[in-house]
């Protein structure tokens, strides 16, 4: 539900929560989810509405004439607190690929509606691989021939753990097992057969078959099926009760895509990825199903450094390590053990070296903050009843961007912000500026030599902390040349101001 209106009055007063001091470590262990809102949480309430606005208007008819998702649910955690927990729009609404179903059958969106997670399944699989790590029973630095034999075959003998975690391994990204093999066995077969299509090591290449590897990696060495390892080792003592393989309650769950081939008709249970479903529902990079709520668990467990409630998960260390990024060779690919890191293309203006998550292609979305302590969830049914209705990108960033403008950017004093491309602002007294921009866009500084203005200094990025400027008269210019958005552009000045394409900011 959207904040009351009352509740901005007096957030302005309050000690906000800050984008702009980032948090060293993990959260207490003993942080756990309430419920709150945002002016309990420090938190400005127009952003937070703003973007659940936004993803309501996006189940209503779009450019092309259609929704770009049925419903959807919202999460927003800040420092334990959930400030945010909203729905919208409908868990079913349609009956074939085109045709709405009638009013009275329809299944309106709830909170506790359960979702195909897609692809945020593969950080199930990673975690339960760290897991099997922690007891011994793996080295990450160890080639996976080593654990699995017939894998070790057709260019694939020196490929590490760590690699097929950090989709570094060259595998292809898809066979259609689903389609090109009969059974289980031979669909296992078949990956544990594939040939790499680039050089081990050497490319950046997200891969489902990497976690499907990971999948019996993890049942081979702990004797566990995947669903069994996930279950006893995260789910159960996290209290996810509602999050596993195969739902049990159906009748909760979003329906996905209406499907001919294969001919599955609507789906609603069952998981919407083929070669998931053609392995039993089970498999190492889809095959999770649960709620917004849980994910919140599991996004807390991780900012509290693996423990959650008492039960510990995973070793600080380890949480650690899956948060690292192992891909500096790929700056476009930052990648820890499982987790995406700092992808501004769905984790927005939240995107730091410290923001993991994932995302899946049912439409969901997963943003672990660690610099703020925060948690972006936007739960979708985007692919309802069809796959080719366009991409959920521009929601998750509106999702993420809400929290980020919620929390302040907050100088000790008067602050401008930039608001338009090559705008201007000139400042008797600069004090400090900070910097928080996508990849492309720059803040220029300039000082008169009494002629013209000279370029002193070019800032891209300030790691989201205010820095000290010269206490000289100078002229800021904005530059935007990325394709996303940051926290944005600030300069906290004193005396004379003159702007153009800036404004005053009030956080």
């Amino acid at each position: 539900m959207l904040i009351p209106a009352l509740a901005v009055a007096v957030v302005t007063a309050a000690v906000p929560g800050h984008f702009d001091q980032p948090q060293d470590g993990f959260a207490h262990p003993w942080t756990t989810l309430r419920e709150s809102n945002p002016y309990w949480a420090n938190l400005d309430p127009d952003p937070i509405n703003s973007a659940l606005r936004q993803v309501r208007d996006f189940t209503k008819p779009q450019a092309n004439g259609k929704p770009l998702f049925a419903g959807a649910v919202t999460m927003y955690v800040h420092d334990g607190k959930i400030v945010t927990h909203d729905r919208t729009g409908y868990a079913v609404l349609y009956q074939d690929q085109q045709t709405q179903l009638p009013e009275e059958e329809r299944v309106p969106m709830q909170r506790d509606t359960i979702f195909d997670f897609a692809s945020i399944s593969k950080l199930f699989t990673s975690i339960a691989v760290i897991q099997q790590v922690e007891n011994d029973k793996i080295d990450i630095d160890e080639k996976v021939a080593h654990y699995l034999p017939e894998f070790g075959v057709n260019g694939k003998e020196n490929i590490t753990v760590k690699q097929l975690l950090t989709h570094t391994s060259g595998l292809e990204p898809f066979i259609a097992l689903w389609k090109l093999y009969p059974d289980v066995p031979s669909r296992i077969k078949a990956v544990m057969d594939v040939k790499p299509k680039s050089t081990p090591g050497t490319t950046y290449m997200y891969s489902d078959l990497n976690l499907i590897t990971l999948g019996e990696l993890v049942h081979k060495v702990s004797g566990k099926r995947l669903d069994d390892a996930v279950r006893d080792g995260i789910t159960k003592p996290l209290g996810m009760k509602d999050t596993g393989y195969n739902p049990k309650a159906k009748n909760r769950t979003a329906a996905t895509e209406f499907q001919s081939a294969p001919p599955r008709g609507m789906i609603r249970g069952e998981v919407h990825d083929e070669n998931a479903w053609s392995l039993g529902g089970v498999a190492g990079h889809a095959g999770v199903f649960g709620t917004a709520r849980d994910l919140a668990v599991l996004g807390q467990t991780i900012l509290n450094g693996g423990t959650y409630q008492g039960r510990r998960i995973l070793t600080e260390h380890s949480v650690e390590l899956m948060l690292t990024n192992f891909n500096q060779q790929f700056p476009d690919n930052a990648h820890g053990l499982g987790f995406e890191l700092d992808q501004r293309w769905y984790m927005g203006a939240l995107s730091s070296k410290g923001t993991a998550g994932h995302t899946g292609y049912t439409g969901t979305s997963f943003v672990i903050d660690k610099s703020s302590r925060s948690i972006a969830i936007l739960l979708t049914n985007r692919v309802h009843p069809s796959r080719d209705w366009g991409s959920v990108n521009p929601a998750r960033r509106v999702v993420a961007d809400g929290l980020a403008n919620a929390l302040a950017v907050k100088s000790h004093g008067k602050q401008w912000r930039a608001t338009t491309s090559g705008g201007t602002l000139t400042a008797e007294r600069p004090v400090e500026v900070f910097v928080d921009v996508d990849k492309g866009d720059k803040l220029t500084i300039q000082q008169w030599d009494g002629t013209q203005w000279q370029d002193v200094r070019t800032i891209t990025t300030t790691e989201r902390r205010w820095v000290a400027t010269e206490p000289k008269k100078s002229r800021f210019v904005y530059t935007k040349a990325g394709q996303y958005n940051g926290r944005g552009v600030y300069v906290h000045a004193r005396g004379d101001v003159t702007a153009e394409g800036w404004s005053l900011a009030r956080r």
